[in-house]
């Protein structure tokens, strides 16, 4: 049986210094890079996204960057079919797709395929984006809790475009999203490949992160604090002024928008939302650790190590990955 070609993932937290190590692993490999992020693939979200600089995407190109306006939704699907539109091209060119990113829901995406689910009606999601901003998040998931349990414990009850999809899977089908899901895992027993992955390639997967969770937590902080020096505020500003952007489209409830978003409206002071998206942005980076420590196969490096690029290569070397 002919080996798969390879692929390399960089995986982890965000803050985590994962760009930095995909820039030195392109300077030492024939690859080339393929942004694994949700909120990356929005234009004119530069600076609350730490989007590399135009200087480093000139030297160093990303895939699935400024692919979508942020007035447009962007699903783990819409992800897949990309990244292996992505991926091809740079195997047929003789190089190794390399996928950095902190967004676990794509990269699970890609390895295991997704549950075949309905399609999405207009109608019913705009009646739900409705009562999210009436009643707020919190009343979808007491109503996720009643249809599918599982899926309420396992979404936040303050992820609204998420508790948006489960609901809406439910009541088009009739279906809880953990009975598409369960249906799915059955037929794919029944038909004798109950560990069948969509992903034709071998894989070598990576994640970089601080061995100590204080040294992330203090990352995310100064990160945060220069996004808003760099001009972070300003940047919302910009994008509120648009007239087809609000606070409850996919892009504006990233982490750090949606907080700076209600500086601008005054709920928060100055203090509060630089205290607020801190937060956030900390307990987006406990939710990737949480995926990725339940991942099986990573090869862990640690962010604060100065010679992460030749363990990387030691590990891909063993792994025979290039050869």
């Amino acid at each position: 049986m002919p080996r798969l070609p390879p692929a390399i993932f960089l995986m982890g937290p965000t803050a985590a210094g994962k760009t930095d190590l995909a820039i030195e692993l392109a300077r030492a490999l024939p690859c080339d890079l393929i942004s694994v992020d949700s909120a990356l693939v929005y234009r004119d979200m530069d600076i609350g996204t730490a989007k590399p600089s135009p200087e480093l995407l000139d030297a160093f190109p990303h895939r699935l960057i400024d692919i979508r306006d942020p007035v447009q939704s962007y699903s783990a699907a819409e992800f897949v079919a990309d990244a292996l539109a992505a991926m091809a091209q740079s195997t047929e060119a003789g190089r190794v797709p390399l996928l950095v990113g902190g967004t676990m829901l794509y990269f699970k995406a890609l390895l295991e395929g997704l549950a075949d689910m309905p399609a999405a009606d207009a109608e019913l999601r705009a009646a739900l984006e409705a009562q999210v901003q009436a009643e707020g998040a919190a009343a979808l998931h007491r109503q996720l809790s009643e249809v599918d349990p599982v899926s309420a414990a396992r979404i936040h009850p303050n992820d609204p475009q998420r508790l948006i999809r489960a609901l809406e899977v439910y009541r088009v089908s009739g279906i809880s999203m953990t009975e598409h899901r369960s249906r799915q895992t059955a037929q794919k027993a029944g038909a004798g490949t109950p560990d069948s992955r969509v992903l034709p390639y071998t894989v070598a997967q990576l994640s970089i992160a601080p061995a100590q969770r204080q040294v992330l937590h203090q990352r995310i902080e100064r990160r945060f604090v220069q996004m808003v020096e760099q001009g972070f505020v300003a940047e919302v500003e910009s994008l509120r002024r648009r007239q087809d952007l609000h606070a409850e489209l996919p892009s504006m409830r990233a982490v750090g928008y949606r907080q700076v978003w209600r500086y601008l409206d005054g709920e928060y002071s100055a203090q509060e939302m630089v205290e607020r998206g801190v937060i956030a942005t900390r307990q987006l980076a406990k939710r990737q650790l949480t995926w990725l420590r339940g991942w099986e196969g990573v090869h862990w490096l640690e962010s604060s190590a100065c010679d992460n690029l030749p363990r990387a290569l030691k590990y891909l070397d063993r792994l025979a990955i290039l050869s």
